[in-house]
């Protein structure tokens, strides 16, 4: 089996298919254009999200046996039309779930404490205590939205503290120790801290607008280590300047490349966004929270054995 790699992963992903018999092609400066003219020479492609995998790729791929994507979600991969053409699909959410939940979490007491704000504050040299009392997380109760590895994780790491945990999912029976399901209305009424670990769908996207901002009845604190998409920057500034919004600790943003890799190619930065930046009360990272050392090990070897499991060993 020749497999394709478009994207450079850890190099364990490579030596454990190597160790298995595949044969390893590295394509990571090849052009999509050149990637798709060859593509009947592939039985396998991994990616990360270099480029979008559609109906014409996949049509142009008639050998193809599987498409793995070394991330957590597969919004770069046309699935109806995958799945129709009998292809396998891989994705790796286990393999950076931990490093999710652990980002969520210091996002979370870094909102709570105003670090950021103090920790700029006092190297320009100002001691200012008073406006840099925290407030604490035990006694609160926290939602969190999406309850898949991402939200399993967080709730994991929330053991430790004196919380409440409610957690809402389209999918019935998803709530365990760490958490108790309930419906997005009851979420919505309790929830003090809300933290998004959805996947970017037609359903989730541009879902955290005005209107879902309004129904809750608390001011919350909002973390998304999830997808950017999924928020209205506009809406989401207007929160957090009207105080329904008490703070908001971001991974992604709306406007980031669909590749992850970057936020602009130009200087035009949208007033919304520019805004956003300058708020206090806003704590921002570039698409990091399961980009660990450890999760980059995990992510090549857990999608290793899916195809390995999947298709056997071809030695």
């Amino acid at each position: 089996m020749i497999i394709l790699h478009a994207d450079s992963n850890n190099p364990l992903l490579i030596k454990e298919l190597q160790k298995a018999g595949y044969h390893n092609i590295e394509g990571y400066n090849i052009s999509q254009e050149e990637i798709i003219s060859n593509q009947h020479l592939y039985d396998g492609i991994v990616i990360r999200s270099r480029f979008k995998i559609d109906k014409d790729f996949i049509d142009a791929a008639p050998n193809l046996k599987f498409i793995a994507r070394v991330g957590a979600g597969l919004e770069s991969i046309d699935v109806d039309y995958a799945k129709q053409a009998g292809i396998e699909l891989f994705a790796a959410p286990e393999g950076n779930s931990n490093a999710v939940g652990e980002h969520t979490l210091g996002m979370l007491l870094a909102l709570l404490n105003k670090l950021n704000k103090a920790n700029r504050e006092v190297h320009r040299g100002y001691w200012n205590r008073e406006e840099n009392r925290g407030t604490e997380l035990d006694g609160k109760t926290v939602g969190i939205i999406g309850y898949g590895n991402m939200g399993k994780a967080f709730s994991k790491k929330l053991r430790g503290f004196d919380v409440k945990v409610l957690c809402y999912d389209i999918l019935k029976g998803v709530g365990d120790k760490n958490a108790t399901q309930v419906s997005l209305e009851e979420l919505q009424e309790k929830a003090e801290v809300v933290s998004l670990h959805t996947p970017w769908t037609p359903v989730t996207n541009k879902m955290v607008n005005t209107n879902f901002i309004n129904k809750f009845k608390n001011p919350f604190w909002f973390i998304n280590t999830a997808r950017g998409k999924s928020v209205v920057t506009a809406d989401l500034v207007v929160g957090l300047i009207e105080g329904r919004i008490l703070g908001a600790g971001l991974d992604v943003l709306e406007y980031e490349k669909d590749s992850f890799e970057h936020l602009f190619l130009d200087r035009d930065i949208p007033p919304d966004l520019k805004e956003l930046m300058f708020l206090d009360n806003v704590i921002l990272s570039p698409h990091v929270a399961g980009w660990t050392e450890e999760s980059h090990k995990k992510l090549a070897v857990t999608i290793a054995y899916k195809i390995i499991d999947k298709f056997g060993e071809a030695v």
